[in-house]
Parts: C-alpha cells; structure tokens; sequence
C-alpha cells in the first residue's frame, strides 16, 4: 500500500480542493472530480481528501458506497459490459460469461492483474436484435459486439490483447 502513495500524485487533486473547499455541499463534486483524475478513488486520494476538508474519512467511505458512481477500485482499460436482459439470456449470455471469465481468470465485477479488463454483466444494453451482445468501452469510445458466441467473444478478447501487446 505505501508504494501507492508514492506513486499518487496529488496536485490535480490540490487544485480541485482548493477551488471546492468552501462551497456548500462540496463532497460529491469533489470526489467526481477525483475519480476523474485518478480513474477511481484510491484510498490514499480519500485521506488526503480528509486532510484537506472538514470532512472525515468515514464521511466520505459513506457517500463514495452509496452512490453508484463512485469506484473503489480500479478498472481496466476496457470494460466489458456484457448484457443479461431477457433476449440475452435466452440466447446464452450466462456461457459466454462463463467463458469469458474463465479466459480472463476473473468474476462479475472484477478486473485482471494486468489492468487491460474489467467485466460488469449488466441489466440491458437495449440491443435485443443484436442478442447476445456486449458492449466494450475505452478511453476512446465504446464498441457493440452482436450474435456472441463464447468462442466469438474469446476471440474479441484476444485481438485487443494482441493490439496491446504490439503497442
């Protein structure tokens, strides 16, 4: 945990606080503006936060856990968003999750050591005729992959890794 501190840079950090600090209602501003610069909050950022405002570590855990919003932890450069609504299902989403986190060697929700994935099943991607569909998101946009087999996704998975791999 002290090597992430080492590695956390918090000037973006102090520009944030320092143009919220006393504005009514600040917290959550502060922590979007966070997870903006950082991705996530990492817990060093949030003791800094604490730190720097009147508000307490546990007061900012509270409101970081009950918004939706707000990640803990970091995610991968691409996020698989694999959808479970009805057509979905019917079409065998639960195999091709099966398969993907059995590639990735992760959970729902979890993201690879490597940082490169983050699988998030989700409700619906309202993309029924598309069925079974994932949606990949990036830095630079979101891509939607249709007609999914288990074997088609894996090799999805596999070209970004070898697009990756020759950067």
């Amino acid at each position: 945990m002290e090597e992430d501190l080492n590695k956390l840079d918090f000037t973006k950090l102090d520009q944030v606080i320092d143009e919220y600090r006393n504005m009514k209602g600040n917290l959550i501003i502060i922590l979007q503006k966070t997870q903006q610069i950082y991705g996530y909050l990492p817990r060093y950022a949030i003791k800094h936060i604490s730190d720097r405002t009147a508000h307490t570590q546990a007061e900012i855990f509270g409101v970081a856990t009950f918004y939706a919003q707000f990640r803990l932890e970091p995610i991968g450069k691409y996020v698989i968003m694999l959808c479970q609504g009805t057509a979905c299902h019917v079409n065998g989403s639960q195999k091709i999750e099966e398969a993907i986190k059995d590639e990735l060697e992760i959970e729902d929700g979890e993201t690879t050591e490597d940082r490169l994935f983050t699988l998030n099943s989700v409700a619906c991607l309202g993309c029924c005729s598309l069925a079974p569909v994932m949606m990949i998101r990036t830095e630079e946009g979101e891509e939607t992959y249709g007609k999914l087999t288990p074997e088609k996704a894996i090799e999805i998975i596999g070209g970004i890794r070898e697009k990756e791999a020759a950067k």
